[in-house]
């Protein structure tokens, strides 16, 4: 995640944004309906996931991850930009040293969610951090040569308030409909600006996947490993990029999907 790079946002970053107890309360959320793992991402298909920065394939779909331990060799890991934007001007991360950290992170993250590196396959692109909409189209070409008929590509939603996940989600759609794949977004700043019964959410598309008590504390376990994201820079004094509002968004025992998935 990083704080850089705003697109549609009604709250400003750093604003605490919509309460864990209002979105607890959604009448909207409660009627969305619950999918396994298995509906999710049918036995013997691959999951494909587009991260904009190295911590946002554990914020969006941690649990999911965790719940596909068994099953690393499916997975294909795609890191977009290495999330080197997300300290503007400090000196304690300068862009070199917080893009080494950053990758030391995101490894450390997966093998917390039971993720066997030696299994996985791991795509870096390295786009600029903030601009992944202007290498969008060739964004797009990447995740289409990856993908397979059949396949599942999850990513940041289209419409989630932040230019480089919306760049994602964007690009991913387009591979997903050139290659015959089944396109699944979601959001991560949405819970910030959203409210709770918002109709700009797709709710008539939405599931949940609900996490286990071991896959939601491997998920917790994982975002703690992104410990530069989640300290103030004494350096300027900007606050954590994951405070403690975002955080408690971000780790309600399930993952809320848009997908054409039916519950069986």
């Amino acid at each position: 995640m990083s704080r850089t790079n705003e697109a549609t946002l009604d709250a400003p970053f750093g604003v605490v944004g919509t309460p864990l107890q209002d979105w607890q309360a959604s009448r909207a959320l409660r009627r969305v309906p619950v999918v396994s793992i298995d509906e999710l991402i049918p036995p013997g298909t691959r999951l494909v996931v587009v991260a904009p920065h190295p911590d946002d394939e554990i914020l969006a779909c941690g649990g999911l991850l965790a719940a596909m331990a068994g099953r690393a060799a499916d997975v294909h890991l795609m890191s977009v930009t290495d999330g080197d934007a997300s300290h503007p001007g400090s000196q304690q991360w300068p862009v070199a040293r917080l893009r080494a950290q950053r990758r030391v992170e995101s490894e450390c993250a997966m093998a917390r969610l039971g993720l066997d590196l030696a299994r996985l396959s791991w795509q870096r692109l390295a786009l600029p951090d903030a601009r992944v909409a202007e290498h969008e189209a060739a964004l797009a070409q990447a995740i289409s040569a990856q993908l397979h008929p059949g396949d599942y590509v999850l990513a940041t939603w289209r419409h989630d308030g932040h230019g480089d996940h919306e760049a994602v989600g964007r690009a991913a759609a387009q591979a997903a409909q050139q290659q015959g794949a089944t396109l699944l977004e979601v959001p991560v700043w949405a819970w910030h600006w959203a409210h709770p019964e918002d109709p700009r959410l797709p709710w008539g598309q939405a599931c949940k996947l609900v996490l286990s008590d071991d896959q939601l504390e491997r998920k917790r376990d994982a975002i703690r490993a992104h410990t530069s994201q989640l300290h103030e820079d004494p350096s300027t004094g900007a606050p954590p990029v994951l405070d403690r509002s975002t955080l408690e968004r971000l780790l309600q025992p399930f993952e809320l999907v848009f997908a054409r998935v039916t519950p069986t």
